[in-house]
This record gives structure tokens, C-alpha cells and sequence, in this order.
């Protein structure tokens, strides 16, 4: 039988950060997990391309958006599981023995993982630990924990939605609680933006985005004030 897993990466301008993520998928690799490695790009001018050739991964170009991106790759992917994954989030080494757990335990459920940031700052692990404890509460993680979905239920809830932002918070809502799981292995994304814009200020404007959404604002409106 094929691999089930096919891994789908969004990029724009990811150069610098997909050779290290794809090697962090090799556990699955060697696991028999992954199918394919699909990139699926929206402009990139750098050497996104080149680096998704390299790695002898699937590089689709779609229109610009992580959501339409994400959609792109779902439509054009084989695998009877769907993972979903940013370009600057590095898994944990154990990700692919908890993702063989989640297949043969729980194959009804979508899974995340649990997020860390790749930073040495004090600030790192304390929005870190917020975060997996909203995921928890709130079944509500973020887009850079990763999502590992089967086909079936993908199809079920009707996929991601076109939206300009909180694509990732939509798609686990209608997932709902009681079909998602927070693995225990570790999905380490980038800290490039909360460096750049302090880490107290960017987990504030953050919250306060999903905050006004979950209070009814539009994906477009939020999206305009976030960019």
C-alpha cells in the first residue's frame, strides 16, 4: 500500500527556512509515512523552487494566500491523510511514532501538535505555553502547530475556507473539540516576528485579532489591520 501521509507546505519566499523543515520530516520518510511533499507556492522570487527540487518534493504554483495555497494542495494531493504544515515550523524527531499512534488509534480525529518557538529569548516559552493552553481549553491551536487530517474528514467539513486570515482557526472549529487532538511531539515555528516586533507586543495584537474574531468581525477586516 502507498504511504498515507501526503505533506503540504504553503511557501512565499520560504528559501531560507524549507531545507530545514523538510528535513525534519525525514523521520517519516524513514518511516514509511509520507507519500509526497507538495510546495505549493504563491510568487515566490527567490529559490523556494529550487530548494522544493532539490528535496525532490511537488512544487505547485496557486494564487497568493495561505488559505487558497493550502486549498491548492489539498485538491491536488493522493494521500488518505492530509498534513498540513508551515515552512518555518521544524517537527520534534519523535513526530512521526506519535503521528503512527494517532493512525492506528484514533484515525476518526484530526491532530496538532504542541507548539514551541525556535528562540532562546525568556519570552519563548511562556507565549508558547499560553498558546498549547488555549489549544487545550479552547481546542482552538494555531496554524503552526501543524494539522494532520484524513481525507475523509477533510472532505466532511468541506476543507479550508477562502478566507484572508484565521484560515487555520476556521478549519478547527469545524473540526470541533471532540475530533482533535494536541500531540505530544513538538512543532518549533519561527520567532522571527515576535523578535522583530517585541514579544509582548506581537502575543498582545495576536490575541486580540482571534479575540475580535471569535466576537464576529470579518476575516477581511481583520486581515487588513493585521498586514
Amino acid at each position: 500500500m502507498p504511504a498515507p501521509i501526503s505533506l503540504i507546505i504553503p511557501t512565499l519566499n520560504a528559501a531560507a527556512s524549507l531545507p530545514v523543515c523538510l528535513e525534519s520530516v525525514m523521520p517519516g520518510l524513514e518511516a514509511g509515512l509520507v507519500r509526497e511533499a507538495l510546495i505549493v507556492d504563491g510568487g515566490s522570487t527567490d529559490a523556494t523552487a529550487d530548494m522544493a527540487e532539490a528535496a525532490g518534493a511537488r512544487f505547485i504554483s496557486a494564487d497568493k494566500g495561505r488559505a487558497a495555497q493550502l486549498i491548492e494542495g489539498a485538491n491536488q494531493a493522493r494521500g488518505d491523510w492530509l498534513f498540513f504544515l508551515h515552512a518555518d515550523t521544524v517537527l520534534s524527531r519523535d513526530w512521526a511514532e506519535r503521528v503512527i499512534d494517532h493512525i492506528r488509534n484514533a484515525p476518526s480525529k484530526a491532530a496538532v501538535f504542541t507548539l514551541a518557538y525556535r528562540s532562546d529569548h525568556p519570552m519563548a516559552k511562556r507565549v508558547a505555553a499560553r498558546a498549547n493552553r488555549r489549544a487545550r481549553w479552547l481546542a482552538l491551536p494555531y496554524g503552526d502547530q501543524g494539522l494532520l487530517i484524513s481525507r475523509a474528514l477533510y472532505d466532511e467539513i468541506g476543507g479550508y475556507d477562502a478566507v484572508p486570515l484565521m484560515e487555520d482557526v476556521r478549519i478547527v472549529q469545524a473540526i470541533g473539540r471532540k475530533r482533535l487532538t494536541i500531540l505530544s511531539a513538538e512543532a518549533r515555528t519561527s520567532a522571527a516576528k515576535y523578535e522583530r516586533d517585541g514579544w509582548r507586543k506581537r502575543s498582545w495584537h495576536n490575541a486580540w485579532l482571534i479575540t475580535r474574531y471569535l466576537m464576529g468581525a470579518s476575516p477581511d477586516k481583520l486581515a487588513r489591520q493585521y498586514r
